[in-house]
């Protein structure tokens, strides 16, 4: 791991693989890091894999918040212009995924594919989130923790074998940062923008998430011609922590198809 000096703030970032592989983006979800994807990164050996800790999240900084979706989508963009990446399948899980949409939007030369997991191009509502963001000022993550984990494991979430890291991960996430990506979430809808994108475009749902549920995942890869779906069952709001083989082979799958490696 390594802090990448951005003109602005510091990101925390690995970039593993063969230096020749085809390139590949990893965008972790609210509330956690990168470290989400260890299990998929292991099964991805050929690929050159770019991932980092959000602005406010992990050993990233953490700037005062709120944060726009603009400067996320920055954020990813300086950091695999750092890399000197190009073309790559940028995957983007739950808040990922709208820095993903926003990026491919943006920089369509950095972008050859796209994986929509668990997100949509619009999460929720800003009354929603302005309600949690309120929750987290007054009693700190650990206000949100047991309702974040049922929507994210599912009516099952107590006895998920994963679940006790993430809420962990999820409670040690500064206050600050969480707000302020919530913030970004609360103000970003992609409909129009993803309407336009003509990319190869995978789409993965998992069966028991209860934040972006597979019909909403569904409905925003509609946006997309010619988009591939895949639902994952036994899975929730985070499929690569839950079923990271399973994940690792649909992403294979997906990047076989479209000639990156």
């Amino acid at each position: 791991m390594a802090l990448v000096w951005l003109k602005d703030l510091r990101l925390n970032a690995v970039i593993e693989g063969p230096a020749d592989g085809p390139p590949v983006v990893l965008i972790h979800a609210l509330g956690t890091d990168l470290t989400i994807w260890d299990g998929v990164v292991a099964a991805l050996p050929r690929h050159r894999i770019l991932r980092f800790d959000l602005r406010g999240h992990g050993s990233s900084d953490v700037p005062p918040a709120p944060y726009a979706m603009g400067a996320l989508i920055r954020d990813a963009e300086q950091l695999i212009d750092h890399f000197a990446l190009r073309e790559a399948v940028v995957v983007g899980l739950s808040i990922g995924g709208l820095i993903a949409q926003g990026l491919a939007f943006k920089r369509l030369d950095l972008v050859r594919g796209l994986v929509l997991s668990n997100t949509a191009a619009r999460i929720g509502t800003a009354a929603q989130w302005q309600d949690r963001i309120a929750a987290v000022q007054a009693g700190g993550l650990a206000a949100l923790a047991e309702g974040n984990m049922e929507r994210w494991f599912g009516r099952n979430w107590r006895a998920a074998p994963e679940m006790p890291r993430i809420r962990a991960l999820f409670e040690a996430t500064a206050p600050e940062g969480w707000m302020g990506c919530a913030a970004a979430i609360a103000g970003s809808d992609f409909y129009e923008t993803t309407a336009t994108l003509r990319l190869p475009t995978l789409a993965i749902a998992g069966a028991n998430d209860g934040s972006t549920p597979p019909d909403l995942v569904r409905e925003t890869a509609a946006l997309i011609p010619g988009h591939r779906f895949r639902l994952i069952r036994g899975a929730g709001h985070l499929p690569p922590v839950e079923k990271p083989a399973e994940y690792a082979a649909v992403l294979q799958e997906f990047l076989h198809g479209i000639g990156h490696g």
